[in-house]
């Protein structure tokens, strides 16, 4: 089943909208421009000939495929996210397609110096042959998550075109705010209606995932004194040298960019400072909570040291859940997992099981009563320039999506 072009055509037209959300803003969605893609999904919906379509006032988009197949069958969900990272510039997104792509350099920005290849993405290299899709270097590409949203909507078109493809209820949801930590602060679960469900926000071709990183942020807060630096001595506080010595103490090896499989860490994310103040926030990450908080308690004793280093100052630090490891949840459903492993099986690949280092909404989900693994979008480097996705690895996730909905049915 070849729905590349279907496939291509959706995320160009998802892409081109600005969806970034806002992890400083207080409003839910964190930004008002993510319901421009959540209305045209809505919309697209209605067209295709999807039941039950609504988006509420939080700007959650359901619908619902009627079932196909007599009998009593799991209603089976399949969610993506609308949101993409405000880690990189995300207006103006130029998509371009790098066909067949035989190995060497994929220059996505010439003039910027933006170049793709092995060397600086080892994980390219088993698709050689694949049409390769980036941005233009001048923003991310958002194919987290629009080519979730583009493999949902494709597949949700052929099965609503193919009734003679039996299965059972499903029903779809598209959410905001993802990339925040708070896509579904406000989902109501019960009305989704689904006893389990899949999102599709994930890695390369045939990669799946039913654990997740526990996930905490911190936020460190310096009351300084400001003296006149010429009488400063045994007096002044500086907030900004005190969140620049609480930064640097952090041990090498627990930030992210030394750590890789369950490995944990903490990363700062925003400093703002000046002599009398500073905010420093960051995020605490690891799949094993108990040593997440074995971290947190180091970096307490770290805060601990520079109150006594700097008498003057007031620091306080505080940590908030953003979401847990999921795999507590998906162990009490197997069948959930066997299903999806089959399903990548039928589609031509072997399952490759692996930690997420980060967080979907299904993470949160599980908890809320929703068992709910992440399925593989077909592409990697998220959140910045050199973001890729296959098209070969879309239409792939878009055939395990069909052959979930079988399964369930049987």
């Amino acid at each position: 089943m070849d729905l590349k072009g279907k496939l291509y055509s959706k995320l160009e037209r998802y892409v081109k909208i600005d969806t970034q959300s806002d992890d400083k803003s207080s409003s839910f969605p964190t930004t008002s421009k993510q319901f421009d893609l959540l209305k045209l999904l809505a919309e697209e919906l209605k067209q295709i000939g999807a039941k039950e379509v609504n988006m509420d006032k939080w700007g959650y988009v359901t619908a619902t495929i009627p079932a196909t197949a007599d009998g009593n069958y799991p209603v089976i969900g399949f969610l993506a996210h609308v949101d993409t990272s405000p880690d990189a510039p995300g207006k103006g997104v130029k998509p371009q397609i790098h066909k067949c792509w035989q190995g060497g350099n994929i220059e996505i920005n010439k003039a910027l110096g933006i170049v793709l290849n092995t060397s600086n993405c080892p994980e390219l290299a088993p698709f050689k042959g694949e049409d390769i899709v980036t941005a233009s270097g001048d923003t991310l590409l958002g194919a987290d998550d629009k080519a979730g949203i583009a493999i949902i909507m494709t597949a949700a078109e052929y099965l609503l075109q193919h009734k003679e493809i039996k299965h059972g209820r499903l029903r779809i949801a598209f959410t905001p705010d993802e990339e925040v930590g708070q896509g579904v602060d406000h989902f109501d679960v019960k009305a989704f209606g689904a006893d389990y469900a899949y999102t599709f926000d994930g890695d390369v071709a045939g990669c799946i995932e039913m654990e997740n990183f526990n996930a905490h942020a911190v936020k460190i807060n310096i009351t300084g004194k400001s003296v006149h630096p010429g009488t400063a001595k045994n007096s002044l506080a500086n907030a900004i040298r005190i969140a620049g010595d609480i930064i640097s103490s952090w041990p090498e090896n627990l930030l992210p960019e030394n750590a890789e499989g369950r490995e944990g860490f903490i990363m700062f994310t925003d400093l703002s400072a000046e002599i009398e103040k500073a905010e420093l926030s960051g995020i605490v990450r690891e799949h094993d909570s108990a040593k997440l908080l074995s971290m947190e308690k180091q970096l307490e004793a770290i805060v601990e040291a520079k109150r006594y280093k700097y008498p003057s100052a007031k620091i306080e630090i505080s940590f908030r859940e953003q979401y847990r490891n999921m795999v507590e949840i998906i162990n009490q459903h197997p069948k959930v997992m066997d299903n999806l492993k089959e399903a990548v099986r039928m589609a031509g690949l072997e399952p490759r099981i692996k930690p997420v280092r980060g967080g979907t909404d299904g993470a949160r989900l599980s908890f809320m009563g929703l068992p709910t693994p992440n399925i593989f979008t077909g592409g990697y480097n998220y959140h910045g320039r050199y973001e890729w996705v296959s098209l070969d690895g879309m239409n792939k996730s878009a055939e395990v999506l069909l052959n979930l909905a079988q399964l369930w049915a049987k």
